[in-house]
């Protein structure tokens, strides 16, 4: 297919849109803990996301865990004490001098019937948990959820995130947290390489899993977020390995 810029030309946009303006970061190294789902998890035989990949691009001092935890929702994330240990490592690493910093993403559980969690609840949730961080003096971003990787036609992958995407940037805007549309994002991604070369980064082989990631597309998809992020928080680059033939491939459309 035509090759086409998914989002680079739209940073100008991006950036704009944010309910928060980009940040300009002290010289402390940053400190990465991942909060989410299954989405943002660990590889394992029943989940996997992005978070992976995404740690393993930091050098230069900078630090990250993957707190991600398989079938969580904003609220048993909470109640079943993953939080509790976020905080735990917000404190912790923020002692030792690291400019700390927590993605938070959710949405894939949350929509689920059984969760029995409303919009309205799942944004009010992830508003507390921004809120939370910023009062332990560390820096929230709110990511909306990973697309998944069903497809109606060959360039038509299902949009079945959309309200969460949409609820996620208002929590965002109501609480004045930077955002990374990985959903957005991530979408046109796969819509543009087209669903026969997005299944190559299911878990557990191709076609089995089209919503969990395998370690490569950890790396592929944890590198977006890492572009994303790259965009609205300034200074941090230094912290980052690039790799330009991955973003030239996100950025242009083509299957990495």
């Amino acid at each position: 297919m035509k090759m086409k810029y998914l989002f680079y030309p739209l940073w100008s946009f991006v950036v704009a849109a944010s309910p928060a303006p980009c940040h300009t970061r002290s010289e402390k190294p940053p400190a990465f803990i991942l909060a989410g789902d299954s989405t943002t998890a660990v590889q394992a035989a029943n989940g996997g996301g992005w978070g992976n990949g995404f740690l393993s691009f930091l050098r230069d001092g900078a630090w990250g865990v993957n707190k991600g935890h398989n079938g969580a929702t904003t609220v048993s994330f909470v109640k079943g004490g993953d939080w509790a240990t976020v905080k735990g490592y917000v404190d912790s690493k923020k002692a030792e001098g690291y400019e700390v910093y927590v993605t938070i993403q959710f949405g894939h559980n949350d929509q689920k019937p059984a969760a029995n969690i409303s919009l309205e609840q799942y944004k009010t949730n992830l508003e507390n948990l921004a809120l939370d961080i910023k009062s332990r003096g560390g820096t929230p971003l709110l990511v909306t959820p990973l697309t998944r990787r069903s497809f109606t036609s060959e360039h038509n992958a299902s949009d079945s995130l959309h309200n969460e995407r949409l609820y996620t940037i208002a929590a965002a805007d109501a609480t004045a947290t930077t955002y990374l549309d990985l959903n957005k994002y991530s979408l046109e991604y796969v819509n543009a390489i087209g669903n026969t070369s997005a299944q190559n980064y299911d878990l557990n082989g191709y076609g089995a899993d089209m919503t969990h990631l395998n370690s490569y597309g950890s790396v592929v998809f944890g590198r977006l977020v890492a572009d994303l992020l790259l965009q609205k928080e300034k200074g941090l680059e230094k912290y980052f390995t690039p790799n330009e033939t991955l973003s030239y491939d996100l950025q242009h459309g083509i299957a990495a």
